[in-house]
Order: structure tokens, then C-alpha cells, then sequence
């Protein structure tokens, strides 16, 4: 009866185990579930963006209504276009089925003999001399809940011809640009001259009659013809492509053209110009199939065109450029019928097709440039789909510096995101990384000797007494919420220290001198023996006087030394720029959060040394500190490496100190004195405003899938070399 007793409470016990292992392994297993989840789920959101784009033709038909396509364009979403004729027509059709919605006659008085146009705005340059501009728009309604648009056509300048050439000869290429008061045309004229006009554009608010005044008028006359012109939106500037590879860039003022004229000389003819979105980059086409992109740069005092980079896809003549309505990308036809889709940012060739097999002459995008339609020489019309979601990231955009518009040189640079919609993305995670990195190096830079050393001393030398106090006090530390600390950083320390920046500098010398001082005086000190592990708290008074000297003799060293302001004077005489919110706060701060971490693991490790290794070094004659250095630490090794890298694992993945307390400006700077913008804070700043499944929005979830493998991949190496130091001191 006994044995069945024992036997049945075995089995209870083995049931209980089997229960418990599985119960454990289960935990873990889920555990790297949940991490390959998010691992998996990360790669879904960041993969789509690397891939390719998609073109293909929908349809394609006849021109709808008689005449040759001078201009075309679309609605936001591709379904109605609308194509002005040499007619002097603007024929509205379905781009589905070619029949025809809305055909206006301008009723000219002459031929048109040139197009151009501006977005939704176009200008007809006639035979005589004269203008028009007309505002396509299309009205959307909901009657009986079903979408429908409306086209009309508007007059921005009035019905009323405007006369530009004076000597009526014929416009044979024109520009406009229009703003709310102020009007700027361009043209050339068949006799090879160049004419800007200047207006000034008012509306009545009671009868919104427009009324039109010339504010300036000035012309050029060449010798070679014009091929192509473009006015920016500044009026500040005009371009003109002569024959024979000549580029000339004309400064504008009120006036008309300035004295400052600059040449430019290429290798082919230039075919077609034209200006991205913003107006800021000028694509140069050119004979041989290549487009060069020019951007105005800061040289020398003043501002001069230069060539940022190039696209060569195809080998035939350029004959048309049609840039997107709100990225900057483009689309280059040729001769030959070519269709090449790129984006100039990224500089990458995103898609090409030939279906035309002929010249094309004209192009148009949708303003969010996921239809594109074609006109070719036989008067045919071709609508392509386009899938090109994510054009803006390539590796170099990541990873490498790239030649941004308004800026002087190529730099690695984040800013997702302004208040112009003619805005370029900067998506360079450099920044963030490196601010990441930079952080964590001042943190561990503070935290690890403190810490380390705290915790040799604690395990080691201090009394059992006070080790059972200043243990759990520093253990505690590690609960406070960091998003106080960093609430500290920004309004109490980072002004304190600014306005204490000598003393805090000359704290770091006060202090190792002070140490040396108070132990060559404790040489001195009778009966030392009674107070044998409690010098730590002897040295508490110590360390505060020393900082209040420190913090005391900080005004008087910045008024001998540094003539009364050293930020001013680092600026002034060494070239560096002071940041209230810097790596030295973040160092002081986020060095403070780690010590708890390091400290308690290495001090565990350190105490955990067996106590007959300990004794038997002391019995056979070292000292207690040769015994730390020769004994202790080897075996305690692998257990301080892991707490230094679970540190600086907490440093990386830091989030609101950081946040509150560097800036937040992603800068490559490794200067104490600036800030920092790292991975995890900018997550926090942007995921919430990101629109979801953006370019934005993945390129963040990039930036997580990089915090994620940096902190998986440094682990595993860590815990490779701690399992190497385990083996490689077992023995002791």
C-alpha cells in the first residue's frame, strides 16, 4: 500500500514536470513566433517598395474630331481628356470609348502656331503675334449618387487676344507663367527672336472682369533658330535652346531680360526643355536620346546653372517630356515611339514601351500620374496604365548622398515631408542611423566605467551591509519611466548645462584630482580598518563638493578664458556650433537610464565569482585589487560583456530621451555639441502622421526592419562571444 502511495505521487510529480517543461518550451517557442511575425510582417510592408513599375497600353483609337494634336491632357483620375487642335479647338472626350463630351471653338483670327502649357493652364501663340490663355477644368458633381464630371474651359488672361510680338510674325515656341497679380510670356518669333512681356493681372471681386496691363516688355534677336523655351515660376528666369547645342540662361527682373546672360555649350542639339515640378530642375533633351537634369546652385556669391545628373535610355532624338503633376518624375519620348518612364531623384529607369512605332509628339499626365496619353504623327491617341507607386527609393536615396534641389552639394539627408506641394523627399536613413549610433556611444561612453566600477566595488570591496542598501537602490532606478528623464533633459538639464558648460568641463578634471587627493590623504587616516567597505559613502560629501566647485569656478573660467561666453567663443574661434539640445545631454541622461541596467547584471556576475577562488588568490600573497583584475573580472567576463550589450541594446532602442532631449535634427555630426535624430525617436515623430502604405510609411517600416535586425544581429554576436568567453574561463 506504501509503494502504491509512493509510486502514484512519482507519477503526479513526472506529470508535473512533463507539464512544466512543456509549459516552458511552449513560452519560448512563442516567443520567437511573435519575433519571426513581426520580423515577417515588417517585410511585408517594406518589400512592395522596391519593386518595379508597370506600363501597358489601354486603348488606343483615333484622334476624336478633326485636326492635328497640338496639346493634350487629362482629368485626375485618366477618364476624360481633352486635345487642342490646330483648329483651334478644344475637343473633351471619353478616353475609354473616343466619343466626343464638349467641343469649344476659340473663333480665332489666326492660325495657331505654337503650344504650350502649365499644368491645367495652356497658352495658343497664333500666326499674327498674339496669345491665349485657357484653364482647363472639370466640375464634379453627384446627381443620383453617381461621379460625373463636367468639363469647362476658363479665360485667365480674358477672351480678348493679348498682342506679344508687336511686328506680327509668327510665335513659333511660347511659355507662361501665371500667379494671382502678375503675368510673365515668353516666345520666339519666326524671324529668331526672343520676347518677354510682363503684366499685371487684376479681377474684380464684384463683376470678376479681368483686367490686363503691360508692366514691361524686352526682346533678343539671334542668328540661329530657337528650338525650345521654359519660363520659371519666379519669372526670375528664362531658357532658351539655340541651334547648335547652345543653352542660354537669361536672368529676369522687372524690367525684362538683365545684363546676366550665361552660355552653355553641349555636345548634341537640345530638343526639348522642360521644368520639373517646382520649377527648380530643367530637364535638357537632347538629339541622342539622353536628358540632363540642371539645377540653379549656389557658387562663388551668386547662383549658377549646373548639371546635376543625366538619363540614357534610348539612342533616337528626344521629342517630347512630360513631367508629373505632383512628384518628380517624368516621361521621355522619342522618334522612334519610345516610352521611357523616370524619376530624377532617384535617378533610376523605371519602365519602358513602344506601341506607336512612330514619332510621338505629344504627352500628357494625370495629376496623380497613374494614366499617361500619347499623341503619335498619325494623329492616333494612346492611353497607358501606369503602376509606379513607390519611385522614389533606390539604394543610393537610402544609403547615399544624393544632389537634392536648393541645395549646394550632394548630402545625405531626412526630411520626409514641407509645406509646398512641389516638395522632394529627402529619404536618407544615414542620418537617422548614424544619430542612432552617435547616441548610444555617448550614453555607453558615461554609463559603462561608472557603472562597471560601481559594480566591482559593490561586489567586491563594499560591506555586506551597504551592498544590501545600494543594490536595490540602483535596481530601482531602472523603473523610472524614461519619458520623465527625458522630460528632465529638456527643461532642466540642457539649460543647465549650457549655462555651466566650463564647469561641467572642468568637473572632468576636479574630479580624478580630488580622488587622488582624498586617497593620498586616507594614507594618513588612523584606524581605517573600522571603516573597511563603507568608503563609497565616505566619499559622497566628497563628490558633491567637488561638483559645487566645479559648477562655482564656471563663470569665472568663461570670463578669464573664453571672453565670458564659451559657446561664442567654440563658434567664434574653433568652428563649433553649440546645440542646447545636444549628445552631451543625451550622454549625461540617457547614460544616467543605462547604469541600472549594466550595473545590476555585472554586479551579479562579479558576486557570483566563487569565494574559494577569491581566497585562495589572497592566501597565496595578491592584493585584493590584483585579485579583482586577475581573478574576478576573467571569470565574471562573459557575465560583464552581456550587461554592457544589454546596455547598449537599451541605448539603441531609446526612445522618449532621445526624443526630448537631442533636437531632433538628423544631422551627421559626431560633435558633442550638436544633436541627433535616431531611429526609434523619428518612428515616434512620424509613423502617426504618415499616410498609410506611402513611400513615407514604408520607408519608415524600413527603418524599424533596420532597428530590428541591428539590435537581432549585434545579440547574436554578443551572446556568440559570451558563450566563447563562458568556455574560455570555465575552467577557473
Amino acid at each position: 500500500m506504501k509503494d502504491q502511495s509512493l509510486q502514484k505521487r512519482y507519477n503526479q510529480r513526472a506529470l508535473k514536470d512533463r507539464l512544466a517543461r512543456y509549459f516552458v518550451a511552449s513560452g519560448g517557442i512563442s516567443v520567437i513566433v511573435a519575433i519571426l511575425l513581426i520580423f515577417f510582417y515588417l517585410l511585408y510592408v517594406v518589400v512592395p517598395m522596391f519593386g518595379s513599375a508597370e506600363i501597358h497600353e489601354s486603348t488606343t483609337y483615333s484622334a476624336p474630331a478633326e485636326g492635328k494634336t497640338l496639346h493634350l491632357g487629362l482629368e485626375e483620375q485618366g477618364t476624360i481628356g481633352v486635345r487642342f487642335t490646330d483648329k483651334g479647338h478644344a475637343i473633351f472626350f471619353d478616353t475609354a470609348t473616343a466619343s466626343i463630351i464638349l467641343d469649344e471653338d476659340f473663333d480665332l483670327p489666326a492660325p495657331i502656331s505654337s503650344v504650350a502649357a502649365n499644368l491645367d493652364l495652356v497658352v495658343l501663340g497664333l500666326t499674327d503675334g498674339s496669345v491665349m490663355a485657357i484653364r482647363y477644368k472639370f466640375d464634379l458633381s453627384y446627381p443620383d449618387d453617381i461621379r460625373t464630371l463636367t468639363p469647362r474651359l476658363e479665360y485667365p488672361l480674358g477672351k480678348d487676344l493679348l498682342t506679344l510680338d508687336e511686328s506680327g510674325e509668327a510665335l513659333t515656341n511660347i511659355a507662361i507663367q501665371l500667379s494671382d497679380d502678375i503675368v510673365g510670356i515668353a516666345a520666339t518669333t519666326s524671324d529668331n527672336r526672343l520676347v518677354f512681356t510682363r503684366y499685371l493681372r487684376e479681377q474684380s471681386f464684384i463683376s470678376e472682369d479681368i483686367t490686363i496691363e503691360l508692366e514691361s516688355r524686352s526682346e533678343q534677336a539671334f542668328e540661329h533658330e530657337i528650338s525650345s523655351i521654359v519660363l520659371t515660376p519666379g519669372l526670375d528666369h528664362l531658357y532658351a535652346a539655340i541651334a547648335g547645342g547652345k543653352l542660354e540662361d537669361f536672368s529676369l527682373d522687372d524690367e525684362g531680360f538683365e545684363n546676366n546672360r550665361t552660355e552653355y555649350h553641349f555636345e548634341h542639339e537640345i530638343t526639348r526643355l522642360k521644368l520639373l515640378l517646382g520649377g527648380s530642375s530643367l530637364m535638357v533633351g537632347m538629339a541622342n536620346g539622353e536628358v540632363q537634369q540642371w539645377m540653379s546652385v549656389r557658387k562663388d556669391g551668386g547662383r549658377e546653372l549646373t548639371y546635376i545628373r543625366n538619363f540614357h535610355k534610348n539612342s533616337e532624338a528626344v521629342t517630347s517630356i512630360a513631367t508629373e503633376q505632383q512628384r518628380k518624375g517624368f516621361a521621355v519620348a522619342d522618334t522612334q515611339g519610345d516610352i521611357t518612364i523616370y524619376y530624377s531623384t532617384s535617378q533610376r529607369t523605371l519602365a519602358s514601351i513602344n506601341t506607336a512605332d512612330t514619332l510621338v509628339d505629344q504627352m500628357a499626365w494625370s495629376a496623380r500620374a497613374q494614366n499617361l496619353i500619347v499623341s503619335d504623327s498619325n494623329n492616333q491617341i494612346r492611353l497607358y496604365e501606369v503602376h509606379n507607386e513607390y519611385p522614389e527609393v533606390s539604394w543610393d536615396v537610402l544609403w547615399g548622398k544624393i544632389w537634392y534641389e536648393g541645395y549646394d552639394e550632394p548630402d545625405y539627408i531626412w526630411q520626409s515631408s514641407a509645406s509646398t506641394n512641389e516638395f522632394e523627399p529627402k529619404y536618407s536613413l544615414m542620418p537617422l542611423s548614424f544619430g542612432t549610433i552617435k547616441a548610444a556611444f555617448y550614453a555607453m561612453l558615461f554609463a559603462v566605467p561608472i557603472a562597471i566600477l560601481g559594480a566591482m566595488f559593490t561586489a567586491q570591496f563594499m560591506a555586506p551591509r551597504m551592498r544590501q542598501t545600494v543594490k536595490p537602490s540602483i535596481e530601482i532606478m531602472e523603473a523610472l519611466p524614461t519619458v520623465i528623464l527625458g522630460f528632465l533633459a529638456g527643461l532642466w538639464l540642457a539649460p543647465y548645462v549650457e549655462t555651466h558648460l566650463a564647469g561641467i568641463f572642468t568637473l572632468l578634471l576636479v574630479l580624478p584630482v580630488g580622488f587622488i587627493l582624498c586617497a593620498w590623504l586616507w594614507g594618513f587616516m588612523p584606524n581605517k580598518s573600522i571603516f573597511e567597505g563603507w568608503e563609497a559613502a565616505l566619499l559622497i560629501p566628497v563628490v558633491m563638493l567637488l561638483i559645487w566647485i566645479s559648477m562655482s569656478l564656471s563663470a569665472p573660467i568663461e570670463s578669464i578664458f573664453f571672453e565670458g561666453d564659451l559657446r561664442t567663443y567654440m563658434s567664434n574661434e574653433w568652428g563649433l556650433n553649440y546645440d542646447q539640445r545636444n549628445a552631451l545631454v543625451v550622454g549625461l541622461i540617457m547614460g544616467f537610464a543605462v547604469i541600472p541596467t549594466i550595473f545590476s547584471i555585472a554586479e551579479d556576475a562579479l558576486f557570483s565569482v566563487p569565494q574559494h577562488l577569491v581566497r585562495g588568490s589572497l592566501a597565496l600573497g595578491a592584493t585584493r585589487w590584483q585579485t579583482m583584475t586577475s581573478v574576478v573580472l576573467p571569470a565574471a567576463s562573459p557575465g560583464i560583456f552581456s550587461a554592457v550589450m544589454m546596455g547598449f541594446g537599451r541605448a539603441v532602442g531609446e526612445t522618449m530621451i532621445v526624443l526630448m532631449a537631442t533636437g531632433n535634427t538628423p544631422l551627421m555630426d559626431m560633435s558633442i555639441f550638436q544633436g541627433m535624430r535616431t531611429l526609434a525617436a523619428n518612428l515616434a515623430v512620424e509613423v502617426p502622421e504618415a499616410e498609410v502604405f506611402s513611400t513615407h510609411y514604408r520607408v519608415l517600416f524600413l527603418a524599424a526592419l533596420i532597428l530590428f535586425l541591428f539590435t537581432f544581429v549585434f545579440n547574436t554576436l554578443a551572446e556568440i562571444i559570451r558563450q566563447r568567453l563562458r568556455q574560455r574561463y570555465s575552467g577557473l
